[in-house]
């Protein structure tokens, strides 16, 4: 199985859209099971792309025949190097950088962190923008989201 996701901001600060695509691959190609998107107001880019994930992780919830393992692409590096090198040590460092601040997006990363745990993840960093069917399909329904939002008066899309 793998989980497409994206995040994004009109303004960084500013209302933000996420988005997921979890597809499966099967001998006779691949189908997408599931996408969703939504948007919040005054955020941040970095935020979109953590909630993107964490959305689809809980996602998974209701799927039946879960593969434990699963690839998960991301046009963030932030979210890539977050998860795979630098939580652990902000984890050893009580949610502290380097400099002795505190980690931004914390109650984010540890959501993402438990999440994280209960599968077999591959994180696969993937270039924005650069033609991959399903990267640019999140893009799009990030966007909508954004684009929903803002026109909504600030509601969030469903």
């Amino acid at each position: 199985m793998d989980i497409y996701t994206d995040g994004g901001c009109a303004g960084n600060p500013g209302p933000g859209g996420w988005a997921y695509v979890v597809v499966r691959q099967t001998f006779q190609g691949a189908s997408v099971l599931a996408e969703a998107k939504g948007a919040e107001g005054a955020t941040t880019n970095n935020r979109m792309e953590l909630l993107a994930v964490i959305s689809a992780l809980k996602a998974l919830g209701g799927f039946e025949d879960v593969p434990r393992q699963i690839t998960v692409h991301t046009d963030s590096q932030y979210v890539q190097k977050g998860i795979t090198e630098w939580i652990h040590t902000w984890k050893k460092n009580a949610w502290r950088t380097s400099d002795k601040k505190p980690v931004k997006n914390q109650d984010l990363w540890k959501e993402l962190d438990a999440l994280a745990g209960e599968f077999i993840l591959r994180w696969q960093w993937v270039r924005g923008h650069a033609g991959n069917v399903y990267n640019e399909r999140c893009d799009q329904l990030a966007q909508e989201a954004i684009s929903a939002y803002t026109k909504g008066g600030g509601r969030k899309p469903v």
